[in-house]
Parts: structure tokens; C-alpha cells; sequence
């Protein structure tokens, strides 16, 4: 039987799109450099192998000693302010690296890859929802090296009949119940605002801090706060599955992954107080140079070609899956 590897598998995203792939009946094999993934959040039981993407030995190895049919490829920086202090950094891993992926699955005859990219490929969007044909223009070295990926498989699509699909992910969220998000430093709201509240009830190994930066209350939007699009990475997890699976018959390449609906940065300070019972401070500060008003994905293309549909819509539900996860694992992978 053939399997799939997961670079990037021990990830907060990659760990759940393993998870799902072994219950659609899959075999995996996952690469992770553990830089920022951890052992822990693999599934038990799967071929593991520590190292860089960008070792040729190492992928050989791998790609003799298992049957792989297919890649996911979820290894990359994805920090957009060390991105722009630090392109090189950028370019090497999520550009130089997933090039020496893509010779030794030509030069092993695998032609099935699956990508994760990112909306930070449109730039500042000139229209909301923002549909895959949005002109692409990014303002950070991190979107920028994940354009010229995305560019590079179409150039191979013609040149060697590679097969790809690339999904370009909104605000992923939420948890799974033995995977949830545990990254240092930490940038994304929801885990920063429930942070705040295991700090509160003192369940943190530090102090309650000062509460949550809220960057501007002067946007265009009914509480003035920036709107963004949050995706359940089960539902992240599930198109992966079903674009490897729909692979060779699909029409078209490029896939936005979003929930087509924007929440704002205060409803989820609100929500996450509900959910968690304690009340979360925030301070406000100055907007951010290149935080646009809304973010919002169109993801109907997806739904149309994949037959997805996203299972966990509600914000609510999203927050209320991460606290879970977060509850049991106040410290992260290092406690639970």
C-alpha cells in the first residue's frame, strides 16, 4: 500500500492533517525538523524522522524505505514580522528547501503534491471576500517565498507533469482534542487571548500579565476592530485529504481555505471571556502598517471542486475547542 508523506507533520496544522489522513484509511510517514513542531503531536505508531527538508540524503532514505505516493508539504517560517527582518532565513527553508523536495520526488518518480500556502500571497486586497483570481502582490518577504513556491510547481506541472494543488490558508484556529497550538514566540490571537486567561486563573507558570494589545479601534467595521476569516484546522485538515484524493482529476490548482464569514478582534476577546469564564483585559494601541480593514476568503471554489464544506463554522466552537486543548495543556506539549 502506498503512503503519504506529511512534511511539517509534527505542526499544529500538519499533526491534525496526519490524524485525518490515517482515519480516511491512509499510511503516513512525517519529516519535521521539530524547530517549531513537536513529537509529541505526531500520532503514535507512524514512521518519524527528524531532519531538514533540504537534506537530499535524508529524503532518498525516506522516499526508498516507504512506498510514497504523495506529499503534503506543510514545512515552512511562517512569522511575517522575522520574515521581513530576516528574508534570507525565509527564502532558503521556504523556497531553497522545498525546491530540493520537489528533485527528489521527480528524481523517485512521485508526482502527487499537495501545498500549504497562505493568503499573505494577495497582499492588501482589493476586494472582500477575496476569490483566487485577486491579483497577487505580497508585502512581506514570508508571502513573497511562498508566491515563488506556488510558482515553481506550476513551472514543474509543465515542465514534468507534476500534479499539485495549493491551498492558500486564512486565519487557521482551534484544536483537535490531542492536538492544539503551542508555538514560541506565540502570534496568533486566539492562543495569545486564552493565554491571558490561564493567566488570570493562575494556572500559568507566570503571573497574570497586562492583558492583550489590540491594534486600532478605528477600522472601517462595526466595533472598529479588524475583521479576519478563521478556519477549524479540521476543516483544514480535511480538504488536504480530499485534494490528495480528487488529485488527478481536478481541474484547476489554486484553492483558497477560509469560511468566507470575517469576526472581529473584540467579538473574539467576547467570546473567548464566554468561553472561558474569565474576564480578559486588553489595552489598545496604534494600528499595525498593513493590517487591512477586512480579510475575508471566498472559498466557494473549494467547495465546488473538493465537495468541502467547512464542519466547524462557528466561531464559538472554534474558541471552545482551543480552550479545551489549552485547559489540558496550560504549559503547551510539556504538560498534559
Amino acid at each position: 500500500m502506498s503512503e503519504v508523506l506529511v512534511t511539517g507533520g509534527a505542526g499544529y496544522i500538519g499533526s491534525v492533517v496526519c490524524r485525518t489522513l490515517l482515519a480516511r484509511g491512509h499510511r503516513v510517514v512525517v519529516l519535521d525538523s521539530l524547530t517549531e513542531g513537536h513529537r509529541a503531536a505526531v500520532p503514535p505508531g507512524i514512521p518519524f524522522y527528524q531532519g531538514d527538508l533540504g537534506d537530499p540524503v535524508l529524503l532518498g532514505d525516506i522516499f526508498k524505505k516507504h512506498a510514497v505516493a504523495g506529499v503534503v508539504h506543510m514545512a515552512a517560517y511562517c512569522l511575517v514580522g522575522e520574515s521581513v527582518s530576516d528574508p534570507e532565513k525565509y527564502f532558503l527553508n521556504n523556497v531553497v528547501q522545498g525546491l530540493a523536495l520537489l528533485r527528489v520526488m521527480r528524481l523517485c518518480g512521485v508526482k502527487n503534491i499537495i501545498f500549504s500556502s497562505t493568503a499573505a500571497v494577495y497582499g492588501e486586497p482589493r476586494e472582500s471576500p477575496i476569490t483566487e483570481e485577486h491579483p497577487t502582490a505580497p508585502i512581506n518577504p514570508y508571502g513573497l517565498s511562498k508566491l515563488i513556491f506556488e510558482q515553481a510547481l506550476e513551472t514543474y506541472r509543465q515542465a514534468y507533469g507534476l500534479r499539485y494543488v495549493t491551498f492558500r490558508y486564512f486565519n487557521a484556529a482551534g484544536a483537535a482534542p490531542d492536538c492544539g497550538e503551542d508555538h514560541h514566540p506565540e502570534t496568533h490571537l486566539i492562543p495569545l487571548v486564552l493565554d491571558q486567561a490561564l493567566r488570570q486563573q493562575g494556572r500559568k507558570a507566570t503571573p497574570p500579565g497586562e492583558g492583550l494589545t489590540v491594534f486600532g479601534l478605528d477600522y472601517p467595521t462595526p466595533d472598529g476592530s479588524c475583521l479576519r476569516d478563521y478556519i477549524h484546522i479540521r476543516d483544514l485538515a480535511l480538504a488536504h485529504v480530499l485534494a490528495l484524493e480528487r488529485l488527478e482529476n481536478l481541474p484547476v490548482s489554486i484553492f483558497n481555505l477560509g469560511n468566507g464569514q470575517g469576526f472581529s478582534v473584540l467579538e473574539v476577546v467576547r467570546q473567548a471571556a464566554e468561553a472561558t469564564g474569565v474576564d480578559i483585559p486588553y489595552a489598545v494601541g496604534p494600528r499595525r502598517a498593513g493590517d487591512p480593514a477586512v480579510l475575508v476568503a471566498s472559498a466557494e471554489r473549494a467547495r465546488r471542486y473538493l465537495g468541502w464544506e467547512p464542519q466547524f463554522p462557528d466561531l464559538r466552537g472554534i474558541i471552545q475547542s482551543a480552550w479545551e486543548w489549552h485547559e489540558g495543556h496550560p504549559e503547551g506539549y510539556g504538560t498534559g
